[in-house]
This record gives structure tokens, sequence and C-alpha cells, in this order.
């Protein structure tokens, strides 16, 4: 059974500066949700302290009752691509193969039918034909898919991409909204830092809006107005093709 996900007054903090303030929020299953805010928000580094990748100055997350340390091999997550040493020798097929060890452990050998489920989430994303390519060789688009059919592989039920869509092609994205969108009514729960407003309406059921601090949380309709977005980039923006007076 999948459990909503509660964000307790989550706070980090580099070098003494504040960095994510304060930021609490809830889910329940069946979500797909866009982090949106200007550039140094904090959203990536909120996705992190959330995962508990980095250091965080005080707060929690739940999934239900549990920790989400306790909920670790349920959760997948997707670094942002300037993350990744692309130069490191592994081909396609392995690549993926890594999401089944959480499950397998790693130090058994991964069985036929963890190799058969890799070649299926290689399927699901449309890269089957380039299992056996060096991962390197591949372009943005093509690697960003590899990833997600990696996190595709460890079964989860939490989904967690930094900016998937920097710096792909048209066609690689619309696969991955697609297949986001199939987890979401899955009942999974699904967040993605995201920068690109004009595809929120489109994307997002769910948002979280912040600029160090929480703005707004909440469905589209509730945290993508005018106003709301003024509080986080303080600027004119352009929602729904009309500029906007900040």
């Amino acid at each position: 059974m999948i459990e909503p996900i509660t964000v307790n007054n989550i706070s980090v903090s580099y070098d003494g500066n504040e960095v994510v303030k304060d930021v609490s929020f809830s889910f329940k299953p069946g979500s797909l949700i866009g982090v949106l805010g200007p550039n140094g928000a904090g959203k990536s580094t909120l996705l992190k302290a959330m995962l508990g990748l980095i250091h965080r100055d005080h707060g929690d997350v739940r999934l239900g009752a549990k920790s989400i340390e306790e909920m670790r091999k349920k959760i997948a997550y997707v670094p942002q691509r300037s993350n990744i040493d692309w130069n490191f020798p592994i081909i396609v097929k392995d690549t993926v193969l890594l999401g089944t060890y959480p499950k397998v452990g790693l130090l058994r050998r991964p069985k036929k039918e963890d190799k058969e489920w890799a070649m299926e989430c290689l399927r699901q994303v449309g890269m089957e034909d380039f299992a056996n390519r060096q991962i390197g060789e591949l372009s943005g688009g093509q690697q960003q898919r590899v990833f997600l059919a990696r996190a595709l592989a460890q079964k989860a039920d939490y989904f967690f991409l930094d900016e998937p869509f920097v710096g792909i092609d048209v066609s690689s994205e619309e696969v991955i909204i697609d297949i986001l969108r199939q987890l979401k009514k899955a009942g999974k729960i699904v967040f993605v830092v995201h920068h690109d407003l004009s595809k929120v309406k489109s994307y997002f059921d769910d948002l979280v809006l912040i600029n160090k601090e929480l703005i707004d949380a909440g469905p589209v309709s509730k945290v993508f107005r005018p106003e709301t977005m003024e509080k986080a980039y303080q600027r004119q923006l352009m929602l729904d093709g009309l500029e906007v007076s900040m």
C-alpha cells in the first residue's frame, strides 16, 4: 500500500546561509507534482534534503507512519544529468540492471528474471535497441530515458526526478512525461523539479512553489496564479501566453 508523503519543516543551510527554510507540505498517492521556483530557489536542495542525500538542519519526511529512511527501497531518484559521470564504462542494459540492486542486493548476482525485467523497463522507454551501447554514446534524451528505465527497474512507489527535461529532445520529453503520467495513474507519488512554466498546466496536477521558503503547495489551479507566482519569481512572467504584471 502506497502511503501519503508528508514533509515537516525542512531547513537546509550551507556555510551558515539558509537555502531552504521551514518547508512543509503533504501529498496523497496518485500525485504528479512539479517543484517550481526561480534559479537558486532551493528546488534541487529540497529534493536532496527530502531524500536524506544532504544534511537537514531540521525537519523530516514521513511516508505514512514511517520515516523516509525506513522506506529507502521504495524510493527511486533520477539526478540531474550534469551530476552524472557519462564517461563511466557501462553499457545501457547494465545501467538499468543497477535499478534491481535495492531488492536483489549488491552481493547477489542478478537472476534471469532480473535481466528480463531490466529489458522490459528499457522497452517501456523505447531504448531496447540500445541495450548494448555505452551510456556515454547516447544523446541527452536517450540518457535520460535510460535513467528513467533504471528508476522503473526499482519497482518503487515514490519517484524523484531532478530537472529531467533539461537539454533533451522533444520525443524523449514526450516519452518521459507519458511514463510519469502512467506512474501517477498507478497510484505512485512523483516529484519533478521543473523550470518550463509553459508546460506546467499540461504536465502536473499539483505544485510545490518555493523561493527558499515555501510560497504555496497544492493543486495547479490554486498555486499557478499570477499573484502566487509573483511572490516566488518577483518579475514579469508569461502565464497562458499572457504577460503577467509583477
